[in-house]
């Protein structure tokens, strides 16, 4: 039992963003981030239960579960049995030594369709021995699952990989009880973006304007003029508004459809990160818009394999979170970013123009708003009943085909109790109606794509997976081939 040395356990109120978040569970899609990390060597249960203690647990949100009464849901803290959080398994014994990546991943695509339990902190971890590689290493594989409403993404792997040491003979570099508080704080105080105080609280105040804008679809063209007064920021906030509000649907691909709630998931080799950023140098381009151009290849290339006529105006909307915080050394928990929509143009046979035009679809995106209008919109969300919030996730979800995370991981290996940190990989979840996600995460000099998909529209995400390294070497052959100075 961690810490009969608890006391006065604590309750405090959720933020109506968190709170968002938390309500978005569906069948057919859970709520939760899940990862996947891959361990040089065993570690035992003990060691991994040691470092959970001393630099997981210090954050409160993982010693509390969620309640809920008439004024909104709350961290209610208590005492935590780390039985019912770490899980020991293995897969089954390989008789002829080949990889079982396979077993591995639909152990993982069962874990993410399986609800965590609401009388415990909403989170989880397996630990699975026996893991062969395409490589012939044996492995062992930690598996977790978090829900949403604790963090996003960005937050959950920076606190993820405080868990583990730069080397091996590290000592303890637990957080300070202050650095731990400090991470709890509302995540709109985290917000760095050229927008006044005054702007952000306006957005707060204007949650009836949002909510009547957003259900009835027919005042959007009065949302300017209501914000006009705040000047050129709130301006551009309003246009950014209306522009996300007002969007047509993606082009329709068999990608599109409702999720029954079964999901796969497949994930990539590393790519040398450093061959990415030489490409990306020699046409111009950021390392985003080379791994942006490569999804975008690789899910053309998936659907012309399975026999659909891809034109060449199709396009694939998918929404891709900003963080939103304020760079810093402490690690912040909550949610604190905003999906901004990007429009991949599938439809574009020839690499180059389609790098070039994610370019100049990434560069448009870049001066605008959108993210904070998107999180502004979720903190609404979160004070409204959950049939409003519902019905205007899904209208959104219509928008879009996929959901689309890159986070930057470290660039240096990493060790718990003396087992390296070969790779990992992670998923973000996916709401209303959306099927698809696809992830893309640095480590230590290599790039990783990782898919879950929802059976009732892929059922061999692998298929989509194992095209995404040949669109980037064709982006290397033509950049060895042309003079892009």
């Amino acid at each position: 039992m961690l810490s009969k040395a608890l006391s006065g356990l604590s309750r405090r109120k959720m933020s109506t963003v968190d709170t968002a978040w938390l309500r978005m569970d569906s069948e057919g899609n859970l709520m939760m981030i899940v990862g996947v990390s891959m361990l040089s060597k065993p570690v035992s249960v003990a060691g991994l239960r040691q470092a959970l203690e001393s630099r997981f647990l210090v954050y409160s949100r993982f010693r509390s579960r969620v309640v809920n009464d008439l004024s909104g849901a709350w961290w209610q803290e208590q005492e935590v049995d780390l039985d019912d959080h770490v899980i020991h398994t293995a897969l089954p014994s390989n008789k002829n030594n080949t990889s079982n990546k396979p077993a591995l991943q639909a152990l993982v695509g069962t874990l993410s369709q399986q609800p965590l339990n609401p009388e415990k902190p909403l989170w989880q971890m397996h630990l699975v021995d026996n893991c062969m590689g395409e490589d012939g290493k044996l492995r062992q594989a930690l598996i977790i699952r978090i829900h949403h409403c604790i963090a996003d993404g960005v937050a959950l792997v920076g606190v993820f990989m405080s868990m583990f040491d730069k080397s091996v003979d590290e000592k303890d570099h637990s957080p300070t009880p202050r650095a731990a508080a400090a991470a709890e704080e509302n995540p709109w105080e985290q917000i760095m973006l050229p927008v006044t105080a005054a702007s952000v609280k306006a957005i707060d105040l204007s949650s009836s304007m949002f909510i009547k804008s957003l259900t009835m679809m027919t005042d959007l063209d009065k949302l300017p003029g209501q914000l006009s007064t705040l000047g050129h920021t709130a301006g551009q906030l309003a246009i950014d508004a209306v522009k996300l509000t007002t969007m047509d649907e993606d082009s329709h691909t068999r990608l599109k459809g409702k999720p029954n709630g079964k999901k796969h998931v497949s994930w990539s080799e590393p790519l040398p990160l450093a061959e990415v950023k030489a490409i990306s140098k020699a046409f111009g381009c950021s390392i985003n818009d080379v791994l942006m151009a490569s999804v975008a290849g690789a899910l053309r290339a998936y659907l012309r394999s399975k026999g659909d006529a891809v034109e060449s105006d199709c396009d694939v909307r998918v929404m891709v979170p900003v963080n939103l915080r304020k760079a810093s050394r402490q690690q912040k928990l909550g949610n604190a970013f905003g999906l901004v929509p990007l429009v991949l143009p599938v439809g574009l046979e020839n690499p180059v123009a389609r790098l070039f035009e994610v370019r100049h679809r990434m560069n448009e995106l870049k001066g605008s708003y959108t993210a904070l209008v998107a999180m502004s919109v979720l903190g609404v969300l979160g004070a409204t009943p959950k049939q409003v919030q519902t019905e205007i996730q899904n209208y959104f979800a219509r928008k879009a085909t996929a959901v689309m995370s890159n986070v930057p991981g470290p660039q240096q290996p990493l060790f718990i109790a003396g087992s390296q940190l070969d790779q990992c990989m992670f998923w973000v979840p996916q709401s209303g109606d959306i099927g698809i996600g696809v992830s893309i995460l640095s480590y230590n000099g290599g790039v990783q794509f990782g898919i879950v998909t929802d059976d009732a529209l892929v059922q061999d995400p692998d298929n989509i997976i194992k095209r995404f390294a040949p669109e980037f070497e064709k982006l290397v052959m033509l950049a060895l081939m042309g003079d892009w100075e």
